[in-house]
């Protein structure tokens, strides 16, 4: 355990990304199997122990501390794992070494809700203040120190000298602490075998379009949907169907995964069936906000099937027929999907159109014509390339269109976790139901945590303090005078939220301390912005 408290300590107080890196390349290379698998599935979101959950910790803590105490402690801190293992008494006699890694899994791992505590506590004896802390991270897995698993699999790459994309590839069909994927790469053994079972490929990205006018001989155009990215695998007899970040999403779309019979790899967009059309776009998708009533569930209802019913639209295909198409030329590729299409049932698949315009003047027009509730923006796509994992220069662009923008009044705020978990760094904001003047309200019309910089953020957090005038638990109620402009990519009718409408990627774009707020934008303003 001490090996895994000291990589967090490191990863806490480093603040690059090349140091990050280096720390955890050291500690792949210098602890012993399964610890440094244990440490990897940790960094990673790949390890979850159901029956610990932060309620658990605040009930030991309720046994050991004083309660005010610990509500203090913990309002000031902002982070439970903190507060816990600072104020965590020491045991009256030693309670024994601490434990390795390992342990900490097999113990944890097969505790249920009746001895969740007690083993927990048992552990948390063993150890000093970092090491608790370390372990209350390790098991609620929060740990919050600025690694995404992207990097970690860099680390992996780097640390044992095997390509990153291969890591990719052969680490969604490992499960931790690795043990196949540390034989590989440490002792040459044979590569983890992808062939008979359906597993995530790692997708190809697109790097943004400045100014740039491309070719559009050399490049291919097509729309970018708004849903979510998704890979679609059949082999063995098996399908399962895969997000960007490589989660299996299966469970949450049985009707996706049951209509895919044929051996193939697509790559495509998840959307949900809708009455949306566009000129010259083909329509049939709803907006996102259909999209993700359904998302992160672990069952789905006959109900929600019927009424949101989703489906793939086609954009690549990245194997068929238990051959890989990825070394073949994108145009070669989108010839083998049209070819696959007619097998493949129209309810749940479509063919994502290309785009034809005669200039890229004509094409500029297109996508600022396309406001439509499913489409985010164009794709270029040069024509012979490969299907390559990550961004690669020069192959693909996306050209988002331009961010919405609107003038809305800062009504709440609340702490943020990690390193802002001192500072008020989320904010509701709203727009007013009518003139201030005549009696209009502010009504919340969405959240942001983002688009400041540090200096910004301190000024944020220094006038939500000075300006609160009620508190609602975490949550700080200001005086309605800080007016935000937010930028966002579209807005969608919403029953779920008091103001009719729900905003897609809101952000602060910029702080209107020179606007009074009752010049805030009308809710009828966000409303008119709603695509037919």
């Amino acid at each position: 355990m001490h090996h895994f408290t000291a990589l967090l300590d490191t990863l806490l107080l480093t603040r690059s990304r090349h140091g990050k890196l280096a720390a955890i390349v050291r500690h792949l290379r210098t602890v012993p199997d399964p610890d440094r698998g244990w440490a990897l599935a940790a960094l990673t979101g790949g390890i979850d122990f159901p029956a610990i959950k932060a309620g658990v910790v605040r009930t030991l803590m309720a046994q050991r501390v004083d309660p005010v105490l610990w509500t203090l402690s913990r309002d000031y801190l902002g982070d439970t794992a903190e507060t816990a293992s600072l104020l965590w008494p020491d045991p009256p006699e030693p309670a024994g070494l601490p434990p390795l890694l390992a342990e900490v899994v097999e113990t944890l791992g097969t505790a249920t809700r009746a001895n969740a505590a007690a083993r927990l506590a048992g552990l948390l004896d063993r150890l000093d203040s970092d090491g608790r802390y370390a372990l209350l991270k390790f098991a609620t897995g929060a740990l919050r120190v600025g690694v995404s698993a992207r990097l970690a699999k860099l680390a992996f790459a780097d640390a044992f000298g095997v390509p990153v994309d291969l890591v990719e590839e052969y680490w969604h069909g490992q499960s931790p602490p690795y043990a196949a994927l540390f034989a590989w790469a440490v002792e040459g053994a044979p590569a983890p075998s992808a062939a008979l079972v359906p597993l995530y490929r790692p997708f190809m990205l697109a790097h943004p379009l400045e100014d740039d006018q491309l070719d559009l001989e050399t490049y291919a155009a097509e729309w970018k949907w708004d849903g979510i990215r998704v890979q679609i695998v059949h082999a063995a007899g098996q399908t399962r169907l895969f997000s960007r970040g490589g989660d299996d999403i299966s469970a949450a779309f049985p009707d996706i995964a049951g209509a895919l019979a044929h051996p193939a790899v697509i790559d495509g967009e998840l959307l949900v069936r809708g009455d949306t059309q566009g000129p010259a776009i083909g329509g049939g998708a709803a907006s996102f906000n259909a999209l993700q009533q359904r998302l992160g569930r672990k069952t789905v209802s006959a109900r929600m099937l019927a009424e949101s019913p989703a489906f793939v639209r086609c954009y690549d295909l990245l194997g068929a027929e238990g051959e890989d198409l990825r070394p073949l030329p994108w145009q070669d590729r989108r010839a083998r999907l049209e070819a696959l299409m007619p097998r493949l049932d129209p309810a749940r698949f479509d063919l994502s159109p290309l785009i034809v315009a005669e200039s890229w003047d004509a094409l500029a027009q297109l996508r600022a014509e396309a406001r439509d509730a499913a489409i985010e923006g164009i794709m270029f796509k040069h024509r012979q390339s490969a299907y390559v994992a990550g961004r690669r220069a020069g192959l693909w662009y996306k050209w988002k269109r331009d961010a919405l923008r609107i003038d809305c009044v800062l009504m709440y705020a609340q702490r943020g976790s990690g390193k802002r978990s001192s500072l008020y760094s989320d904010f509701t904001f709203g727009c007013w139901t009518a003139d201030p003047d005549a009696g209009g309200e502010l009504v919340p019309v969405g959240k942001a945590y983002f688009g400041f910089t540090d200096d910004e953020l301190a000024m944020l957090d220094r006038h939500v303090r000075q300006h609160t005038v009620a508190k609602f638990g975490p949550v700080r109620e200001t005086d309605k005078s800080l007016v935000f402009e937010v930028a966002f990519d579209s807005v969608h009718a919403s029953r779920r939220h008091k103001s009719g409408v729900a905003m897609r990627f809101p952000r602060i774009a910029r702080i209107r301390t020179d606007k009074p707020a009752h010049e805030a934008d009308r809710l009828a303003t966000l409303m008119a912005m709603i695509a037919d």
